[in-house]
């Protein structure tokens, strides 16, 4: 299995290499009151790919803190003893 998933890693890898080789071509891109940049489009793909990646993270990440720290909130009080002497009876039914 270990085998098999460096292989696995390495086709994905020469997949990448091959797509890089194969888009070389400089591009332009227009950016806004006439700005322009060129470069190689597998660079376009990189940076365009990581900004995607970055901005995901930094929409997660407030949710990320707000389960982290419910998790780290010590546990709620236990039961009162009138609620733990008559338990809800289970419903059985079709």
């Amino acid at each position: 299995m270990k085998y098999l998933m460096w292989l696995l890693k390495a086709a994905i890898f020469f997949t990448l290499f091959a797509f890089a080789l194969n888009n070389q071509q400089t591009v332009a891109v227009h950016f806004f009151f006439g700005t322009l940049w060129q470069a190689p489009l597998v660079l376009v793909v990189l940076v365009t790919f990581a900004c995607g990646l970055s901005m995901g993270i930094l929409v997660m990440m407030p949710r990320w803190w707000k389960k982290r720290k419910a998790a780290l909130a010590p546990a709620p009080a236990s039961l009162p003893d009138k609620a733990a002497n008559n338990p809800i009876p289970l419903q059985h039914g079709i």
